[in-house]
Order: structure tokens, then C-alpha cells, then sequence
């Protein structure tokens, strides 16, 4: 097949620290390139790929101070990809809702969108209005809005890039790895800490509107013993934060679309302790990869017993659900099914335009 990957512009792919998205683009696309598709990847210039790389600007925009207006660019890369339309046998959109109205003006070419975040009042009127457009969501929690779901597809991560660790580091600390904003829960996990007495490493970055949250709510707690801040990591640090941790906490409170932090922790052996917001069941194998929480007190009360659970157990769970080669054979069987579904709704377009 032809693909077109559209990424956001805001960060590299793969993103040189934090960035689920963009991680998530960069290994499907890969893999896709592997596999025999002829893959081009529209993102920032700086971005490595094995795919065609088009690009409407040099570098990550969240690394240029002189952008000060992201949409500008945003709007140019999609009019370079539906400029391109006809050239590809389907159009994969990461960019949310930006792509919504260019993609229904164009029928030779179907454009599938996967929904990286949660609905807005704003954005569920947006989504909403283009309806029937083929929508894929990366939990089933997610799919709070009635729109043309195609399928579920979790996100997959690479498990050669996390190395399996069988014992945590002495001493035995937590681990929290996150934007530093209220919804992850970053000061939760302080208190947890605090509350239990252990030692606590938080790794990740802080957004511009989110510094104040930071200075008021966490910077004060940060001894650099008990509470250490590592900042903005990058992935073989994440590997090494991550795997030689004995708990990673997942304290959000917001209903949370996937969380690849989960997965990545797992995939090191580190179980993962968890509030029951969005995706989280559907990820943590409840007792047996960490524990599923409705308060934060039991998230402390959960770290004895999860400190008693396998690794190995923790890595394996990974494996069978959420590897990159599972990730791309849903992406591949969804892209399968959205052409042959055009070609039999427009008598215009001919199977043997497609290359499989």
C-alpha cells in the first residue's frame, strides 16, 4: 500500500524525550516500511524515519522560540498532504481535528484518524459534525463520542528497546515518569511517597502552562533524597528510570486515552500501580502486573503486594498485547478494510489502482 502517515509538528518523531504520539507514529511507520509499504512520513524536518520524510518545517516547532503560531504550520503540512492526495492509497491523520474538514472534501482517497486524546466540549462538536469519517480509538474507554469507530489499536511499543530487569536497584525506590500537569498526578505521587516512606525518582517534562503547577505544587517537596526530579529524560534514561525502579506510579485523575508509561514500564519488569481512570484497566492485568486503585490511599496501601509480584509476569503481559508488531497487524487489517470498503461504495476508483 501507499501510505501517508500526517504526525504533529510540536515534537520530532521519534521524540528525542517525552512524546507518546510521536513514538507511537515513528515505530508504526517503520514497521509499515518493513513490511513492503511505500510509507511517507509528513512531520518536522529533524524527525528519522525509514520512510519518505516530507516536511514543511526544519525542526520540532516546540523547540523554535520564534513560532509563535503552531497552526501556521500545522494548516501548511496539511495542505501539502491532501495537495497529495491521489498519490496515496489511504491517509492516516494523528493530528486530531485539523484534518477533519480538508479529508471530506477528498473521495479517491480515504483518511483514517486516530484519536490520540480525550474529547473536549470544544472537539466533540468538531468530531461530531464529521461523523462518518473512519475514526480508530487506543482504548475502548475512549470512544465517549458516537463516531464511526473502525477498530481498537493499542499502542504498541518496540520491547528491544527496554531491556528486562529481574531485581529493582538497591535501595528500592518508586517511579514516576509524566508530563508534570495535574491531570498525570505528579503531586499524588509525592504524597505517596511522603505517606509510605519511600524514596521517590519523577522523571518528565513541565509545559509552559503548566509551570506554575510546578513551582506551587512540586518544586517545594524536591530534596533530591527522598524526592529526587531527574527532568526532561531521555529514552535510555526513561529504560533505566523505568526498570531498575521496584513500583512505577500511575496516579492520574483524569480519564486517561492509553498511557504508554504503563506499557513501558511492564515491558522492564516494574509493575505498576494505578488509579481506575480511562484505559487503566484495559492495560494493568489487575494482581498480576500491578493493582487497579480507586484512591490514592490504596495506592499506598498496594505497594507490599505489589513489590510480591513476578517481573517476569510483567514482561510477558507486554508481549502478548501490546508489541509494535500487534500495533501494525490492527493498523494494516483497518487500512485493508477502509479501501476495499471505498472501492465498493465508488465505482469510479479500480482495485488495481491499489497496491497491496
Amino acid at each position: 500500500m501507499k501510505i501517508a502517515q500526517v504526525a504533529p509538528l510540536w515534537e520530532r518523531v521519534p521524540p528525542p524525550t517525552y512524546g507518546g504520539i510521536e513514538l507511537v507514529v515513528s515505530r508504526l511507520t517503520d514497521e509499515l516500511v518493513r513490511r513492503g509499504h511505500e510509507v511517507t512520513l509528513f512531520a518536522s524536518g529533524d524527525s528519522q524515519t525509514l520512510a519518505n520524510l516530507e516536511a514543511v518545517y526544519p525542526r520540532a516547532l516546540r523547540l523554535d522560540p520564534n513560532v509563535k503560531e503552531y497552526a501556521v504550520y500545522e494548516m501548511l503540512e496539511l495542505s501539502k498532504v491532501y495537495q497529495r492526495a491521489k498519490e496515496f492509497d489511504l491517509i492516516h491523520s494523528h493530528v486530531g481535528i485539523s484534518a477533519l474538514p480538508l479529508a471530506s472534501f477528498i473521495t479517491a482517497t480515504s483518511t483514517v484518524h486516530t484519536l490520540h486524546n480525550n474529547f473536549t466540549n470544544d472537539t466533540r462538536h468538531a468530531f461530531s459534525y464529521y461523523q462518518k469519517q473512519p475514526y480508530v480509538s487506543i482504548s475502548n474507554s475512549q470512544r465517549q463520542v458516537d463516531l464511526n469507530y473502525v477498530g481498537t489499536v493499542y499502542n504498541g511499543i518496540e520491547l528491544a528497546d527496554y531491556p528486562f530487569v529481574a531485581q529493582p536497584s538497591e535501595p528500592l525506590y518508586l517511579a514516576f515518569l509524566g508530563r508534570f500537569s495535574p491531570e498525570k498526578g505528579p503531586h499524588h505521587a509525592i504524597a505517596i511517597a511522603k505517606q509510605s516512606g519511600w524514596r521517590l525518582k519523577m522523571a518528565g517534562k513541565v509545559d509552559v502552562g503548566d509551570s506554575k503547577f510546578f513551582e506551587q505544587e512540586i518544586a517545594p517537596h524536591i530534596d533530591g533524597q527522598q524526592i529526587e526530579y531527574l527532568g526532561e529524560i531521555n529514552h535510555a534514561e526513561k529504560t533505566e528510570l523505568l526498570g531498575n525502579a521496584a513500583i512505577t506510579l500511575f496516579p492520574i485523575n483524569w480519564q486517561e486515552p492509553f498511557g504508554l508509561v504503563m506499557t513501558e514500564s511492564m515491558a522492564t519488569g516494574t509493575p505498576v500501580i494505578a488509579m481506575n481512570f480511562g484505559s487503566v484497566p484495559e492495560v494493568i492485568a489487575h494482581g498480576k502486573t500491578g493493582f487497579i486503585c480507586k484512591s490514592y490511599a490504596e495506592m499506598t496501601a498496594m505497594i507490599p503486594l505489589a513489590l510480591e509480584l513476578n517481573r517476569q509476569t510483567c514482561r510477558k503481559h507486554v508481549e502478548s498485547n501490546f508489541s509494535v508488531n500487534q500495533m501494525v497487524n490492527g493498523y494494516e487489517a483497518i487500512y485493508r478494510q477502509i479501501i476495499k470498503d471505498r472501492i465498493e461504495s465508488n465505482g469510479r476508483i479500480h482495485a488495481t489502482k491499489i497496491h497491496f
